[in-house]
C-alpha cells in the first residue's frame, strides 16, 4: 500500500529531467518503478499481485475469528457477498473521479478482488488438497481458453494497438495468444463492457494498458495461494517449518513461472497469464517468509510500525490515494509551495515523499483513535 501510495516517488520524473546526478541510477531504479510494457517483471508489477495474495492470507484468520465470535457460515457467505458487491462499486467510484459519467471498469485492483472475493470464500477452511485443486483447474482451464482460441492474431496486426508499447507486446507463433488486444478476454471486453454506457457515446474498444475484466479469473489462484500460505501459519507446525515450506514455495513458484513463461506460456501481469500467477506468486510468498522470519520467529517488530498503520487502514489508504492525493498536492503547494522545492533537481521526490508522509499521518490519526475502515 506504501509502494503503491508513493507513485514511485517521482523517481520517474527525476529520470526524465536528467538533473539529479548520478543519472544512470535513476534511470535504473526508474525501470523498478513502473509496469513493463507487456512481458516480464519488475518491482512495480509485483504491488497488484502482493495486494491481492495477502487478501488471501488473511481469510483464514478472519473466518476462525469470526467463527469464535459465533457467526455462523451462512452469515460469513452473505457478509462476503456484500463484501465483493462493495468492493466492486468502490472501484468503479474511484475510476470515475474525475470523469463526466461513470467510468465502468473492472481492472483495478479493489474490482478485482471484489468480482473473485465470494469464490475465494467457499474455499476458505477447505482442505489444501481441495485448495490447490481449485487454482490448478483455474490456471490449468483459463490457459487451455487462450491456447486453443482459433482467434489467434498475425504478428504485424496489432502495430496500430501497441503504439508507443514496446515491441515484446507482438509474440511470435504459439505466444501471439496472448497478444495485446486480441486475445479471448481482450474480445470478451469489446462486447460486456459495450453493455454499460460509455464516455461521450463512443463503444469500447480496448483497454489503455491491456488490462482486462477476466483478469479476475487467474487471479482469484493468486488469491487462492495466499489462502493456503495463511492456513500454513496458522496451523500447528513448528515456526521453523513454516518458514521452511514458505521458502521452498518461494523457490517453486520463482523456478517454474519462468520455465512456463520459456515455453507453453508468457508471463504477462496485464492479462494475468497462468505463468505470471505462478511467478508472482513465488515473490509474494518469498516475501511473507522474509516478514515471518523478521517480526515472528526473530521478534523483531518495533520496526514495523510505519507498516501496521497502514495495513491496519489498508482501504483508508487507497481511498485516500486514489481521491485526497490531488487535494492533498494542491494543498501542499499553496501553503508550503512544494513546486519551489527544486533542491538539487530533487523536487519531485520530496513532493511526493511529502504527499505520502500526509497521507501516512491520517492513517496514523486513524490509528490511534481506533478508527478501522472496513468493507
Amino acid at each position: 500500500m506504501l509502494a503503491m501510495a508513493s507513485a514511485g516517488l517521482g523517481i520517474n520524473e527525476v529520470a526524465k529531467k536528467q538533473e539529479l546526478p548520478p543519472l544512470e541510477f535513476w534511470k535504473v531504479l526508474a525501470t523498478q518503478l513502473d509496469h513493463v510494457a507487456w512481458r516480464g517483471c519488475v518491482f512495480w508489477d509485483l504491488i497488484q499481485p502482493s495486494f491481492m495474495f495477502i487478501v488471501g492470507v488473511a481469510m483464514p484468520f478472519s473466518f476462525a475469528s469470526r467463527m469464535v465470535a459465533g457467526q455462523s457460515w451462512t452469515t460469513q457467505f452473505g457478509n462476503a457477498v456484500r463484501r465483493s458487491l462493495l468492493l466492486i462499486l468502490l472501484g468503479i467510484f474511484l475510476s470515475s473521479i474525475g470523469r463526466k459519467s461513470t467510468n465502468f471498469t473492472f481492472v483495478n485492483v479493489l474490482t478485482q478482488i471484489g468480482l473473485g472475493y465470494t469464490f475465494l470464500f467457499l474455499l476458505v477452511n477447505r482442505k489444501p488438497w481441495v485448495q490447490w485443486n481449485a487454482a490448478s483447474l483455474i490456471l490449468i482451464g483459463y490457459w487451455a481458453w487462450f491456447a486453443l482460441d482459433p482467434g489467434t492474431a498475425e504478428a504485424g496486426s496489432l502495430s496500430s494497438l501497441t503504439e508507443g508499447w514496446q515491441k515484446p507486446a507482438i509474440f511470435e507463433q504459439f505466444a501471439q495468444h496472448w497478444a495485446r488486444d486480441v486475445n479471448p478476454a481482450a474480445r470478451f471486453d469489446s462486447w460486456f463492457l459495450n453493455l454499460f454506457p460509455q464516455p461521450n457515446d463512443k463503444p469500447f474498444v480496448v483497454n489503455s494498458g491491456g488490462y482486462t475484466t477476466l483478469n479476475f479469473i487467474p487471479s482469484l489462484a493468486t488469491m487462492i495461494f495466499g489462502l493456503l500460505a495463511g492456513g500454513l501459519l496458522r496451523s500447528e507446525r513448528t515456526s521453523r517449518s513454516k518458514l521452511l515450506i514458505l521458502m521452498i514455495g518461494s523457490l517453486v513458484g520463482l523456478v517454474l513461472g519462468k520455465l512456463l513463461d520459456m515455453t507453453i506460456c508468457p508471463s504477462v501481469k496485464r492479462i494475468w497469464t497462468p505463468s505470471w500467477v505462478i511467478f508472482s506468486a513465488g515473490w509474494t510468498t518469498g516475501l511473507l517468509a522474509i516478514f515471518y522470519y523478521v517480526i515472528e520467529i526473530q521478534g523483531w517488530k518495533r520496526w514495523s510500525f510505519p507498516l501496521v498503520v497502514v495495513g491496519a487502514n489498508s482501504i483508508a489508504m487507497y481511498v485516500l490515494a486514489s481521491a485526497f492525493k490531488p487535494f492533498a498536492k494542491s494543498s501542499l503547494q499553496t501553503h508550503l509551495m512544494l513546486d519551489s522545492w527544486t533542491w538539487a533537481g530533487a523536487g519531485p521526490i520530496i513532493e511526493s515523499s511529502v504527499i505520502l508522509l500526509v497521507l501516512w499521518l491520517i492513517c496514523l490519526w486513524l490509528y490511534r483513535q481506533k478508527i478501522f475502515i472496513k468493507i
